[in-house]
């Protein structure tokens, strides 16, 4: 099998993640659990699918650091990889896309995350921990902008994973050691590029930090990533980046540039076959201001608490929101993703040689037991839908 083969083996399965490894069954993650898929892989074959993905310059680059990350589309899917070497030889994680670039609602988001948006200047931060969707809801707010004025925005990312098309705004992507040899850099540079809206695909060192608050500081809008258990943990983490002495003045420069912070986990949602992010909110508001410049991150969470009406969430009350929500938008995805069922294709059973339970009492001479009733419900595949009608004919 080709990685395009494995690709479209995940799409098929629901998975939102792959993982290759020399000698390993194919790993994916469906639903946020990890299943095993067919038998393990050649070495040479995951060799040849890295050295197929890289091309023959960045192959020796990563033979020399040991890492490589790349984005590409591939099976029709555009995908996240990042190429490592194990105890075992090559490895490649593939993080699945999404087809298209949706909105808030297409993310089954809360409209209030639009608050982030409207402000012409500051930093607003996407936050949580790793696989938690941050890269989608920072994609969802981009289209929002996108789609309702017309800003120049200009997105620096390692590596790019979605692709924009230009609809009211006009949107330049940079690709972080591409286009600009780093962070730091790429972020320089944009500031001489005439941006309204700057996004950084993630806040790794105190130059970045630095130059990011900056940015927020001389009237650009700034959307950020980064990695962070709660609103809390995420203002600490930036504060903290930076040499004591200096952190009271950070913490200044922090609240007076702040829009607000969303920290946020992925649930999987029973009751509709999806998963969907479960968020906190925190936005600038005076007392949030306040606990920032006195550096109490421990008050964080009780702003939040108190600030409902002013368009906070605590996890726990947007979890409410999820429960009390109808208007799910569902995700293009394949039958096979919709099932209830855990899939794991390694145990599948073979299909049985004798009749369904229907059909088997129509040839002894009984009467069919009475068979459940089909829900129809109106994203179904209509293949599965004739298969779920044919096993219940007698």
């Amino acid at each position: 099998m080709s990685l395009n083969d494995w690709i479209q083996q995940g799409r098929e399965l629901g998975a939102s993640d792959l993982h290759l490894e020399s000698g390993t069954a194919l790993v994916a993650r469906v639903r946020g659990d990890l299943v095993t898929v067919g038998e393990p892989l050649p070495a040479q074959r995951v060799i040849q699918a890295g050295q197929e993905l890289l091309g023959a310059e960045a192959w020796a680059q990563f033979l020399e650091r040991g890492s490589a990350d790349v984005s590409v589309a591939a099976a029709g899917t555009r995908c996240r990889m990042s190429l490592f070497r194990t105890i075992r030889g090559i490895a490649i994680a593939v993080r699945l896309l999404t087809p298209s670039v949706n909105d808030l609602r297409g993310c089954n988001l809360h409209p209030d995350l639009r608050k982030l948006i409207e402000a012409g200047s500051g930093l607003a931060v996407i936050s949580g921990p790793t696989g938690c969707g941050k890269s989608t809801t920072l994609a969802a707010l981009i289209e929002e902008i996108n789609t309702s004025s017309a800003r120049n925005i200009i997105t620096l990312e390692s590596p790019l994973e979605y692709v924009y098309t230009n609809r009211r705004s006009f949107i330049r992507q940079r690709e972080i050691p591409t286009h600009s040899p780093t962070f730091e850099q790429a972020v320089t540079d944009a500031l001489r590029e005439n941006p309204d809206v700057l996004v950084v695909g993630e806040m790794r060192t105190p130059e970045v930090l630095r130059l990011t608050l900056s940015a927020a500081e001389t009237g650009h809008l700034v959307l950020a990533t980064m990695h962070s258990a709660s609103c809390a943990e995420a203002l600490s983490r930036i504060c903290m980046s930076f040499p004591a002495e200096i952190q009271g003045s950070i913490r200044a420069q922090l609240a007076d540039v702040l829009v607000g912070v969303v920290c946020q986990r992925l649930d999987f949602v029973a009751a509709h076959h999806l998963r969907a992010p479960r968020c906190e909110v925190l936005l600038a508001s005076t007392a949030a201001k306040g606990t920032l410049r006195a550096g109490q991150f421990s008050q964080i969470p009780n702003v939040i608490l108190s600030g409902g009406e002013e368009g906070m969430w605590t996890f726990d009350r947007y979890q409410r929101w999820m429960e009390q929500k109808s208007d799910w938008a569902r995700p293009a995805v394949t039958p096979s993703a919709l099932a209830e069922e855990t899939v794991n294709v390694v145990n599948l059973p073979k299909p049985s040689s004798s009749p369904p339970p229907a059909r088997a009492a129509a040839v002894q001479g009984g009467a069919p037991e009475p068979q459940a009733e089909i829900s129809i419900d109106e994203d179904v595949d209509l293949n599965e839908l004739a298969r779920q009608i044919e096993e219940r004919m007698p």
